[in-house]
């Protein structure tokens, strides 16, 4: 097909929101991530309100509407706070879009170009499970790191220490998970990384199955997760259901430091999902030895998984908005290049405790 790759990376994540003026606050004050961009009515954009939050490499844009009956304002009525693009930036958008076409199964988006004092920016869109799409974005022939539209805003948040986005999760219906990752390997060229069955990610009421698709060497990775029959209502189910359709369940973003982070995020108001206390008494015989200081861990309820590279160390946000959806990763990788696989019992159990206290389990 084609040997060189068409996509780079990760650019921005979009959410719609309800408010994006509250995203923003809790992303800076909490998170502690910068504002740097506004855009809206005041820079001459009508139909939506919409601040550019950055942390180390991590963009946010979180967009909500004016007037209800507009298509962000349609989108939020049917699943409420989430993930609308998962935008990667491209070297040159016509390549891409000729080598996308190429390949025969994703159809991308007529490319569109906005000039602006700043330059040409050059993109196009193609769309992904449910009503998520990924923006191919060009910005060869662009001079300044605020999308059209936006004016520049010196807002700054006290860092928490994050640096990128490791990967982006999304769930899909059941029976529809290979179908989405044959979409990435077949029509945009990704690779399998893993795959875990209902064995790998179960408990005794609840289960799920996963693969993992990357592109080129884990710049981009996508973990695409489908419910599995279990005595109770899995996870990703109660996603659907309050989603309205399948979307990105979470992206993970990667520190250096994560005792650091979830301090301070905690500290700020930041709200993990709980790890019981009888999970850190075996850890030193599950994972091996380790830098960190099990109790400082333990207090700040962090997980660990060992694989063959490393080991990693992982926490989970409860949902961001008011529905059981979206939800954040924190990650800190010592070697590590899985996804925690040791840790699922321990995570699927704690987040069954909260669908319990929902009625939702």
């Amino acid at each position: 097909m084609n040997d060189q790759p068409f996509l780079d990376k990760v650019d921005a994540l979009e959410f719609y929101v309800g408010s994006a003026k509250h995203w923003a606050y809790f992303h800076k004050n909490a998170m502690g991530f910068d504002m740097v961009g506004y855009s809206g009515p005041e820079t001459g954009v009508r139909d939506r309100v919409s601040y550019l939050m950055q942390q180390g490499e991590v963009k946010i844009k979180l967009t909500s509407f004016i007037t209800q009956d507009s298509e962000i304002g349609n989108h939020f009525k049917v699943h409420g706070d989430g993930i609308k693009d998962i935008s990667i930036r491209v070297e040159d958008v016509d390549e891409s879009v000729a080598a996308i076409e190429k390949r025969g199964i994703v159809k991308p988006g007529k490319i569109s170009k906005i000039e602006t004092g700043n330059g040409k920016l050059r993109a196009s869109v193609i769309r992904s499970y449910g009503d998520t799409v990924h923006t191919l974005t060009d910005y060869s022939d662009y001079n300044s790191e605020l999308p059209p539209g936006y004016d520049y805003v010196e807002s700054r948040g006290k860092s928490s220490g994050i640096k990128k986005i490791d990967h982006v999760v999304g769930n899909v219906e059941d029976s529809k998970m290979d179908y989405w990752v044959n979409y990435y390997v077949k029509g945009l060229d990704f690779k399998q990384l893993i795959s875990f069955d209902d064995k790998d990610i179960s408990t005794k009421y609840s289960a799920l199955r996963s693969k993992v698709v990357h592109y080129n060497n884990r710049k981009i990775i996508f973990p695409i997760n489908e419910p599995a029959l279990g005595l109770k209502k899995s996870q990703i189910q109660e996603f659907l259901d309050y989603y309205n359709s399948p979307g990105a369940q979470h992206a993970a973003l990667l520190t250096d430091d994560i005792i650091k982070t979830v301090s301070q995020m905690k500290e700020r108001g930041v709200e993990f999902l709980p790890t019981p206390p009888s999970y850190y008494e075996t850890l030193k015989d599950r994972v091996g030895s380790i830098d960190e200081d099990i109790e400082k861990l333990k207090k700040l309820d962090i997980l660990v998984d060992r694989d063959e590279d490393g080991y990693l160390l992982q926490i989970f946000t409860k949902p961001m908005g008011d529905r059981p959806t979206f939800f954040y990763e924190i990650i800190q990788r010592k070697g590590g290049t899985s996804f925690g696989k040791g840790n699922f019992k321990a995570l699927f159990e704690s987040i069954e405790q909260e669908q319990a206290k929902r009625g939702n389990l």
